[in-house]
């Protein structure tokens, strides 16, 4: 039992809505195995690649309302001072922007960089150019939520990137979310922008790694004792 235990400890579950990709290319992989061999080891190779794509790992996040943890696995690409997206109606002064991009490689499942309640949803259309790009904030496909946290509204957004054609949010209005709670996914590279009111300060440096869920990227208060963390 011990083994079995180490290697289900060990093997990362993939999120349900990467189930139908997964096999997609597995199936593919046998179609192209019964034309020609060799392709099936090549299609199996894509197979785990989209696997590995759409795990799902367990996080342990602080839980502190005075930390900001990041929402997504990736590179912290930008943290600036820059006015909200206006679908926010978060107003017009510049806010905290820190932003998080997440390559092919990156786990892609998004978790609350605080807890609160979910004030708005709002989807916008738009291009497909690379997510690292700082105009990516304003022309990608995105959505985002607004949180009302205990020192403010702040906002997430979910941008679409180079290859993304699907931003997924599971999450509704008005229902609470505690920090590091999953609440969405977007396929295949994106970027996650978090904007913070004022008093947050960043905890992070450009081209630092992010792990969703547990890296604190922003913070409210200082010199503070131990943080109690939660497993999700």
């Amino acid at each position: 039992m011990s083994l079995f235990n180490t290697v289900r400890n060990t093997i990362v579950p993939v999120h349900k809505e990467g189930y139908p990709f997964v096999a997609a290319f597995f199936v593919a992989s046998l179609v192209l195995g019964w034309i020609f061999e060799p392709l099936f080891w090549i299609g199996m190779i894509f197979t785990l690649w989209c696997a590995y794509f759409f795990r799902d790992p367990e996080r342990v996040t602080p839980q502190d309302d005075d930390l900001v943890i990041s929402p997504a696995d990736g590179k912290v690409s930008a943290i600036q001072m820059v006015t909200p997206p206006a679908e926010l109606n978060l107003g017009s002064e510049p806010m905290l922007r820190i932003s998080v991009f997440m390559n092919v490689f990156n786990c892609h499942v998004n978790r609350a960089p605080m807890r609160g309640r979910i004030v708005s949803i709002n989807y916008r259309s738009g291009s497909f150019v690379n997510a690292e790009l700082d105009k990516a904030s304003e022309d990608n496909e995105r959505n985002g939520l607004v949180i009302e946290t205990q020192h403010g509204q702040i906002g997430v957004v979910q941008i679409a990137g180079l290859v993304a054609r699907r931003i997924l949010c599971w999450a509704n209005p008005n229902e609470p979310l505690d920090a590091g709670e999953r609440f969405g996914l977007i396929r295949f590279g994106s970027r996650l922008d978090v904007f913070l009111p004022a008093g947050a300060a960043p905890r992070v440096s450009l081209g630092q790694t992010a792990v969703a869920g547990e890296t604190v990227i922003a913070e409210f208060a200082s010199a503070k004792g131990p943080v109690i963390s939660r497993r999700s």
